[in-house]
């Protein structure tokens, strides 16, 4: 795809995204009042300065960036048949002014020393390093600082799940690959160079290898160590390996073509030839494969140790824990002890619940059918007439209430809270007949 396509491609998304964010954005009067330039105090333009670096933001979060080109923006993003908003420099000002926007001479330099960073940061601390002339941010890459933060979480997020140690070292080239270029590798290392989640590596030796090393956890990233050189040389072997091995296979696969084409044709000399770098790529790629092996496992043997390290000191923690609170060896045993049979028994109670059947695997019909028989069963004990309970004392209500407990108790139901709401409204009905016999009482 060409780059003009690209363009026409990402203008139309844009389009589209705007109109979902925007309902009213083809309104001609509203684009008209929105693409005025800003006039007056800033009260007046205020809310269209919003909403124009509401829309920046959101549009360039659904394109995955968080580096925008003014150029772009104002050309692409917001063109209307040639027509451009005419506050957009002032917007891109503002948000430079408000730290929403940071330029690329902004950052923190990740490659550059401790001493360095530091005298930066007291030039911007005081202000020296604003001129009193106006920022020209037409011709420069812009970093939406919102969208990076929000990238470098990211990155340590996808780092995280291929990573179960609290920090870990990657080569430049794998990094710039996770982040998606160069310069957007740049931006997200100095950020968090400046926040101090992660230190620039290099070696300069027969080989100029340069490296990361990230805190996955929040917390600063450690002190670089001789150990993390090496283990950085280390990886930068597993890869250049890794490459060589698929180059070989993507020659063998081709030498291979060429031989059965070859052979084919009856041209047995041709044939040979291929056959003989089909047996030296087979060669090489075995080589490549034992050298592989060995890094990993010099890699893993590392790796182990690093996680034996921390359970050591796991339990030095425990261990100093233990002498603070004055416990004995039995107690510890004791809680141990507790905490399993706990486990167990949440275990059973799981198990218990997954096991107990659910009130859908019931049908409405059986249920009715034992309703029927309930009020066929609770009709024969029942008194025939309302009359013969005259002069009879407040016994009969309780008896007729027992009664329909009892014909409640031999039902059959699935569930018990079939049950329970029944004998709630047998209960009721008893009390209604107490109800009644006292008033013909008074009567």
């Amino acid at each position: 795809m060409t780059e003009a396509a690209k363009e026409e491609e990402e203008a139309w998304l844009v389009g589209e995204i705007i109109r979902k964010q925007v309902q009213d954005w083809d309104d001609e009067v509203k684009v008209v009042a929105r693409y005025k330039a800003f006039s007056g105090q800033r009260c007046d333009w205020e809310h269209k300065y919003l909403f124009w670096r509401d829309l920046i933001i959101h549009i360039a979060r659904h394109l995955r960036l968080f580096i925008i080109c003014p150029s772009q923006v104002k050309n692409f993003w917001f063109n209307r048949g040639g027509l451009t908003p005419l506050c957009l420099d002032h917007v891109l000002l503002e948000m430079f002014n408000a730290g929403d926007i940071l330029r690329r001479g902004d950052l923190v330099d990740p490659t550059s020393g401790l001493m360095s960073n530091i005298v930066r940061r007291v030039v911007h601390l005081v202000g020296l390093s604003r001129s009193s002339t106006p920022v020209d941010l037409s011709d420069d890459h812009l970093i939406l600082s919102t969208l990076l933060k929000e990238k470098a979480a990211e990155v340590i997020r996808v780092l995280s799940e291929n990573h179960w140690t609290s920090s870990c070292i990657i080569t430049m080239r794998k990094f710039r690959e996770i982040c998606g270029g160069s310069k957007e590798a740049y931006a997200i290392l100095s950020h968090l160079s400046e926040c101090g989640k992660a230190k620039y590596l290099v070696i300069k030796k027969k080989d100029f290898i340069e490296g990361v090393k990230i805190s996955l956890l929040p917390r600063a990233v450690s002190g670089i160590t001789s150990l993390d050189f090496d283990v950085l040389h280390l990886i930068w072997t597993e890869e250049k390996l890794q490459q060589q091995v698929d180059v070989i296979d993507q020659r063998y696969e081709t030498s291979r073509k060429l031989a059965l084409a070859s052979l084919n044709s009856g041209n047995k000399v041709i044939a040979l030839r291929h056959a003989r770098e089909l047996k030296m790529a087979s060669q090489s790629r075995e080589k490549c494969i034992t050298l592989l092996n060995r890094v990993e496992e010099v890699l893993r043997v590392i790796a182990d140790a690093e996680s034996s390290k921390v359970v050591s000191e796991a339990i030095q923690i425990g261990a100093r824990a233990i002498k603070e609170n004055n416990m004995s060896v039995e107690e510890v045993q004791l809680c141990l002890q507790e905490l399993d049979e706990s486990i167990d028994t949440q275990k059973q109670v799981e198990q218990a619940l997954e096991s107990t059947p659910s009130y859908a695997e019931f049908e409405e019909s059986d249920i009715e059918d034992e309703f029927q028989e309930l009020e066929l069963e609770v009709g024969s004990e029942s008194v025939p007439s309302p009359i013969s309970n005259i002069g009879v004392d407040n016994r009969a209500g309780g008896e007729t209430a027992e009664s329909l407990s009892l014909a409640l108790s031999n039902l059959k139901l699935g569930e018990g809270v079939a049950i329970e709401s029944v004998t709630q409204d047998s209960l009721e009905l008893g009390r209604n007949n107490r109800s009644k016999a006292s008033k013909l009482e008074a009567a």
